[in-house]
């Protein structure tokens, strides 16, 4: 899908950082309202995040190839990661070994769960009002990737539930995979995108577009995956009474 922009650099690689990495935020949330096993995926999060940005540079060098990679500067990209990334991860691991140990850190850790979906929402508000005068200017440019951002959920929806099927998820599971494959790391990969330089300054408007989208997606999936992955038939479970 990323050869339709592979012409643009700023695009390619905007479409590559932020549909390489699966989510691990509002995935949690819009998994709970479908039905599926929140804290489940919330257990899978930390694992998720570490192997992502692992792989990430590994599949920017083979999708986007050497010649791409080559404009970026490094020291940048890192101090995003670290600064944005790898602090506040490294915090919340903090503060799930102190709930442990601490009714203090339990309490801490039971608040911020609750403040979850407010919280998120707060971010949001702020990437998308800091972004979108930009998306705006360069809307013309980005709608060559909404098409490639629709049919990315339609197909990894799919694919969740074939995998879910060899798996042998149960239903909630089943949920769960969909939405994770489904929804992408935009609001992590999006500070990634701002360190890139500025030749390349269409990248997190690409990211951003693809949250807009991503969001728009998620509410309809909320009604759509309970509806493809779908409880047993209770009545159906009733084994006939003996004549």
């Amino acid at each position: 899908m990323s050869r339709f922009v592979a012409g643009d650099r700023g695009l390619l690689l905007g479409v590559l950082l932020v549909l390489l990495t699966p989510c691990v935020d509002y995935v949690i949330v819009f998994t709970g309202l479908a039905g599926g096993p929140r804290a489940r995926l919330l257990a899978a999060a930390p694992l998720l995040m570490a192997t992502q940005m692992l792989l990430l540079p590994v599949y920017l060098y083979l999708f986007a190839g050497s010649d791409v990679l080559a404009v970026i500067d490094i020291a940048p990209f890192l101090e995003a990661f670290l600064v944005l990334i790898a602090v506040p991860l490294a915090a919340a691991a903090l503060v799930q070994a102190a709930a442990r140990l601490h009714r203090a850190g339990r309490a801490v850790e039971d608040v911020m769960a609750a403040a979850m979906v407010p919280l998120m929402m707060a971010t949001l508000a702020v990437v998308i009002g800091s972004q979108i005068a930009a998306v705006g200017a360069e809307a013309v440019a980005l709608l060559r990737v909404v098409p490639l951002y629709a049919a990315f959920v339609v197909i990894a929806v799919l694919i969740g539930r074939l995998a879910s099927r060899i798996a042998r998820l149960d239903v909630p599971a089943t949920r769960a995979i969909m939405f994770s494959v489904a929804t992408r790391n935009s609001l992590v990969v999006l500070p990634l995108a701002l360190a890139l330089p500025a030749a390349l300054h269409i990248a997190p408007l690409a990211v951003v577009t693809q949250t807009l989208v991503k969001l728009i997606a998620m509410v309809v999936l909320v009604r759509v995956v309970p509806v493809i992955a779908r409880e047993p038939d209770s009545s159906q479970l009733v084994a006939p009474s003996p004549a």
